[in-house]
């Protein structure tokens, strides 16, 4: 919760809404908890309206209606650049309030409470804000920076061990194309996260979110270019979803399309068979799968909508100019390259998926 201390900030109304309340808390206790917090420092603050309940998940995402009750509320109560909106929520209720506050006003300040791992160790902390459209994962967005990110580790409490592993996933990612001692804690570490070991859990959050952040303060955060070094892994993943319809959730997906290019890498002479082997008993130790059938979707055609291997074109006209993924010269080491081998793609699908039933 954030106090506003200026005079001109104290005219200003300041917006709250939040994702689906924990099985715990029903929406109306919710809301008399945060009329009873402003109402103490009422000094500071001046609350527009009760709290939005939006359902969390890629629900949000994929039905534009919710972006137009976020924006209805901005309009009827006044909410202007010096007012704030506060999102409680997970990675996809955040990325769609922040897109509303990236268009209204051409800009209203937000604040962001992330309540599971992958919004307190990635998503929550970034520049992105997006929905869904036209099939395509992240299609409409912005680029709009929160005014503030607050992390509350009492929230992951609340989580079922799906959405606890889930973000899990992204600190994977980071740690294997940049930071070697990083995977090695994912190593040692592997059986307290799946555990739910807090200890283990807060420093994987804190250690992840800070090289976010180092590589949005000194790469290139709006992406202007066509690099996209923190979405390794993430040009299957996005398909994935979409293809499942989002039965597969984002960080499963991320998941799995580490392991596709890691597997991809190894295949190329990149990697090592040791470091692969590694990199998948971490990935499901854990807990996730390796492979879904998703994967061996229209293979036999690169141009076709439900081909896995159009997420890579996809994945192109996403930024445009040239095709570039990240894939692994070692462990804690990215390298970027601007083709892909389809036929060694397909063979490391069909590699993760015998891999996936010898494990049956």
């Amino acid at each position: 919760m954030t106090r506003c201390n200026s005079q001109r900030r104290r005219r200003n109304p300041e917006s709250f809404f939040c994702g689906r309340p924990s099985r715990s808390r029903s929406a109306a206790g919710f809301n008399r908890r945060y009329q009873k917090y402003t109402t103490h420092y009422a000094d500071t603050l001046q609350l527009a309206a009760d709290s939005l309940i939006i359902p969390g998940g890629e629900q949000c995402k994929n039905d534009p209606a919710y972006v137009d009750q976020v924006i209805d509320v901005i309009n009827e109560k006044g909410i202007d650049r010096h007012s704030y909106v506060l999102a409680i929520g997970g990675g996809a209720l955040l990325d769609m309030v922040g897109y509303a506050c990236g268009i209204a006003h051409r800009g209203i300040r937000h604040i962001r409470i992330p309540t599971t791992v992958l919004s307190q160790d990635d998503s929550g902390v970034g520049v992105k804000n997006s929905i869904n459209a036209y099939g395509k994962k992240n299609f409409l967005g912005t680029f709009t920076p929160p005014f503030a990110v607050i992390n509350d580790f009492h929230f992951l409490r609340t989580l079922t061990h799906r959405e606890w592993r889930a973000g899990i996933a992204e600190a994977i990612k980071v740690a294997l194309i940049k930071d070697a001692d990083f995977f090695k804690f994912l190593q040692e570490n592997t059986q307290k996260l799946a555990e739910r070991d807090m200890a283990a859990m807060q420093y994987l959050i804190h250690r992840c979110a800070e090289m976010h952040v180092q590589h949005i303060a000194s790469g290139d955060p709006f992406e202007k270019g066509s690099s996209r070094p923190l979405d390794f892994g993430h040009w299957s993943a996005h398909k994935m979803e979409q293809l499942s319809n989002y039965r597969i959730r984002h960080g499963e997906a991320v998941a799995m399309g580490i392991a596709l290019d890691s597997t991809y890498s190894y295949l190329k002479g990149m990697l090592t068979e040791e470091e692969l082997k590694q990199i998948l008993e971490v990935i499901t130790g854990v807990g996730f799968e390796l492979f879904a059938p998703e994967m061996l979707s229209h293979l036999e055609d690169d141009t076709h909508p439900q081909s896995l291997l159009r997420g890579l074109q996809e994945f192109r006209e996403h930024l445009g100019g040239q095709l570039t993924i990240m894939l692994l010269a070692k462990i804690g080491h990215g390298v970027e390259v601007h083709e892909i081998d389809n036929e060694i793609m397909i063979a490391a699908i069909e590699q993760l998926r015998h891999h996936a039933e010898a494990t049956v």
